[in-house]
């Protein structure tokens, strides 16, 4: 058992020997890879733009905004017009209830209770039409973004260019905000659009 402890105690030797030493003579391969990456890192550039700007300052944004508000309060006063439609009904039914017959009161109960689950149907479906406009129409600002951002970035080289939005970055150097291009470029993208 000691003796086979041994071997392979020296075997691990060996082979930690030749695994650690190969690496002391890089291939010319890998050392000029090397060098191309570090000098690649010298002219490597970051810029960011400030979403809360865009989102304030691009007209696109603000006409989408303005169709999601339409959109919503439309949506919102038929929900109302529905909900009083319902209220009238029963009230309409309390003040014949003393007069009822039971099958009368039972159907009445039915009406109210279909009348209520129409009014949550088309709740639910007015909240999904608004949902898929929303995201509609926010990708659609999104592929206006990254298609300027594409455009932009040709003359300009930067490797990566970020949306700052606050929490996300802990530090940023204003010389590297291109936000004021950004909006200008974008709201004459959307002008010829």
């Amino acid at each position: 058992m000691l003796v086979l402890n041994i071997i392979l105690l020296i075997a691990i030797a060996v082979l930690y020997y030749l695994h650690f030493s190969h690496r002391k003579n890089p291939s010319p391969e890998i050392s000029s890879t090397v060098k191309a990456n570090s000098t690649d890192n010298k002219t490597f550039k970051i810029a960011y733009f400030e979403m809360d700007s865009v989102e304030n300052s691009f007209e696109m944004v603000k006409d989408v905004k303005s169709e999601l508000n339409k959109k919503q309060q439309a949506m919102s006063f038929d929900l109302q017009r529905l909900d009083k439609q319902l209220r009238d009904k029963a009230d309409e039914y309390n003040t014949k209830a003393a007069n009822m017959t039971q099958i009368q009161s039972e159907s009445a109960n039915n009406d109210m209770l279909q009348r209520r689950k129409n009014l949550d149907l088309q709740k639910q479906k007015y909240d999904q039409e608004y949902e898929d406009l929303y995201m509609r129409r926010m990708r659609d600002v999104k592929l206006k973004i990254e298609g300027f951002l594409n455009e932009y970035n040709k003359s300009s080289a930067y490797a990566y260019i970020f949306s700052y939005e606050p929490s996300f970055f802990y530090y940023r150097d204003t010389a590297y905000n291109i936000t004021r291009d950004v909006v200008r470029g974008l709201n004459q993208l959307y002008k010829k659009d």
